[in-house]
């Protein structure tokens, strides 16, 4: 295994949220262990970027997770809220502006579940508000803090197949999904009653989404290992 001087550093977004922890009752930078965890056992670092400011990623990070939360503020695509939307426009302002630099710096980036739409919406994409309207079910949130089991179907020759295989079991928990596909996207996965759930940026730069939540399998980290490996490359190329 390497050395943490020789493992890339990964950014994992995290949130600001109210808090309870030891005797402390406050507004935190948190972040489920999962993703942490998960970033590890690829061998990379994980490092937190709480909502505030844009740091400079160039010499920060070598890889970008951009982690589940919050809905994306449908203003941003030009549309009003349903009223099962909730938001965190001061987190939207921070993940848009850090995807931003990160394509500007050539850091790859993984977008999970809330990330694959930060993702989408940056480049052009909209959004549908809220899933169970369009599929008739609510399979891909079936309960409050509850993940859901779908089979995606991945795109033959798309990175994602190439990391995942033609098909993977995904663990999901979301209740809005790609409407339209950003221009510079392509869908690379898809659930079985067509809910887009993984898309890519073609290119040489390692930008990939998926709908569902990777790291809660924590005997299956492919698609942090493929992230840890293009960041590594990446901070090769930067020496």
């Amino acid at each position: 295994m390497p050395s943490n001087a020789s493992r890339p550093v990964i950014g994992l977004t995290a949130y600001l949220e109210p808090a309870r922890f030891g005797v402390w009752d406050t507004e935190s930078a948190v972040l489920h262990r999962e993703y942490v965890d998960a970033t590890v056992a690829a061998c990379g670092v994980p490092v937190l970027l709480p909502p505030i400011g844009v740091p400079d990623l160039a010499g920060i990070v070598d890889g970008l997770v951009l982690t589940g939360g919050a809905d994306v503020d449908p203003a941003r695509y030009g549309a009003s809220p349903h009223g099962t939307t909730v938001s965190r426009p001061g987190r939207d302002a921070f993940e848009f502006a850090l995807l931003d630099a990160a394509m500007a710096a050539g850091v790859p980036v993984l977008g999970v579940c809330r990330g694959m739409q930060v993702l989408n919406v940056a480049l052009g994409g909209t959004l549908t508000q809220h899933l169970p309207e369009v599929t008739g079910t609510a399979d891909h949130q079936p309960a409050t803090a509850t993940f859901g089991k779908c089979e995606v179907r991945l795109a033959e020759g798309s990175r994602a197949a190439a990391i995942l295989g033609a098909h993977t079991t995904a663990h999901c928990y979301h209740h809005q999904a790609i409407a339209t596909l950003g221009p510079e996207l392509r869908a690379a996965g898809w659930a079985e009653d067509g809910t887009v759930e993984a898309v890519e940026r073609p290119g040489d730069q390692f930008v990939l989404g998926v709908q569902w939540h990777p790291e809660q399998q924590s005997d299956d980290v492919r698609l942090f290992a493929a992230l840890v490996a293009a960041a590594r490359r990446h901070r090769e190329e930067r020496a």
